[in-house]
């Protein structure tokens, strides 16, 4: 028999909207459940993980869940929550991007064992069937009235709502009707923003199959300072590491309020109830130490990467906070090196300049302009202050090849606080 799904998502605060008689039909029996991704990109970021992790507690919970990925919506676009119309994809764009989601979704879900997730993907059932035949088929169903009242309609329609917009809850409450009568599937997850197109599914199978079918949505997530969550300066916190780095991404988490943690903890892990409480009280007694932050940067940073992304991370965190060593740095890549000392003044030399090694001296103040003048530079040296990837040096140092890390960066710094990165190019 399943477990009490909605109960597990109501005490981690995952239930924005459900649908009378969700909770019973779940408790019956096994049943089919989904949640479509748009797959507008070959990466999935974190706002994504909110369903990843509504599926997950499905599945846990005794239940099939399959993901959806869009292969056929995608050339539509979905206007809710858009203040206007999406560029539309091509076919070998959006086949590439779903290979790739799929990739990422695999890393969560149990494609092979009990109630083993499925990835399907709706331009396997739209395909084949002519536009004649869906207006025939599955538009008379709908009213225009009913499709006019949606929010996700009735927000755009003074700036403009295409008719392939327009048609978009049509398409995505026939995937509901499909995976309904071929995969019993009788329940739509989703975001806060999806609830009419999920309710239009719901209806569709009603009017057109007499089925069962149910909704659930999760609230948008928003952090406690109002800022958007899920973004950076730099833009969407990716899924994939060559587009936001473990590094990045572990920092993301690491720098959120104490509010934040305590929400996002019950949401993006898999922690129970009283190990979060746990947490928590640990927290209280001690903010300082961030306890809240850590584990929750630590345990989404080992399930989106792996163990080794996540020591890394660690491993350049801690370089900020000068608990390193020329090793820690050298270990880095050259994406997080520059993530690491983001805005920190650089100056470039050739190999030809650099030769078999170059004085300190020389470094700090004649190649980079770090310090203002040799003297100072010397004074610096014998007061102590001065560092080479982190390590002290002396007045004799000479910086050799052995001294670059990845091969072609040196970092400089002057006490605690003041880095420069000598590059040697060529």
């Amino acid at each position: 028999m399943p477990t009490n799904f909605i109960q597990e998502l109501k005490w981690r605060g995952m239930i924005h909207d459900i649908m009378p008689g969700t909770e019973e039909a779940l408790l019956k029996e096994s049943v089919g459940g989904y949640i479509g991704f748009d797959p507008t990109a070959d990466s999935l970021h974190i706002g994504s993980l909110v369903q990843i992790m509504t599926l997950v507690h499905f599945q846990k919970a005794g239940h099939k869940p399959y993901a959806l990925v869009g292969g056929a919506t995608g050339m539509v676009g979905d206007p809710s929550g858009k203040s206007q119309e999406r560029n539309l994809l091509d076919e070998t764009t959006l086949k590439h991007n779903v290979e790739c989601v799929k990739l990422q979704l695999e890393k969560f879900l149990d494609f092979k064992g009990e109630n083993a997730a499925e990835m399907v993907n709706n331009i396997d059932w739209f395909c084949n069937l002519s536009f004649l035949e869906f207006i025939r088929d599955v538009g008379k169903h709908i009213s225009v009235n009913y499709m006019m009242a949606k929010d996700s309609v009735k927000s755009r329609l003074e700036t403009g709502l295409s008719f392939t917009e327009f048609s978009y809850q049509l398409v995505q409450g026939y995937d509901f009707y499909y995976l309904n009568k071929h995969k019993r599937c009788i329940v739509q997850l989703g975001g806060s923003d999806q609830w009419g197109n999920i309710v239009t599914g719901t209806e569709l199978i009603r009017r057109k199959g007499g089925g069962e079918a149910y909704a659930v949505t999760t609230p948008l997530i928003k952090k406690a300072d109002g800022t958007k969550f899920g973004k950076t300066e730099g833009g969407n916190v990716w899924l994939d590491a060559k587009k936001t780095s473990p590094y990045q991404f572990y920092q993301y988490w690491l720098n959120t309020s104490d509010d934040d943690a305590a929400n996002f903890i019950r949401i993006f892990t898999l922690k129970t109830k009283k190990e979060i409480e746990a947490l928590e009280k640990e927290h209280a007694e001690a903010p300082h130490l961030r306890v809240l932050q850590k584990v929750l940067a630590e345990d989404i940073t080992v399930r989106v990467h792996n163990n080794e992304a996540l020591k890394t991370a660690i491993s350049a965190s801690n370089i900020l906070f000068g608990k390193s060593t020329a090793d820690d740095l050298k270990a880095l890549s050259e994406e997080d090196f520059f993530s690491v000392f983001e805005g920190v003044p650089q100056a470039r030399i050739s190999q030809a300049e650099f030769g078999k090694g170059m004085s300190i001296v020389e470094a700090m103040a004649g190649k980079t302009n770090f310090l203002a003048s040799n003297s100072e530079a010397r004074r610096e040296l014998i007061a102590n202050a001065i560092s080479v990837n982190k390590e002290k040096v002396d007045e004799q140092f000479v910086i050799s090849t052995e001294n670059l890390i990845n091969g072609k960066y040196i970092l400089l710094g002057k006490g605690k606080k003041n880095n420069y990165i000598l590059i040697i190019e060529g």
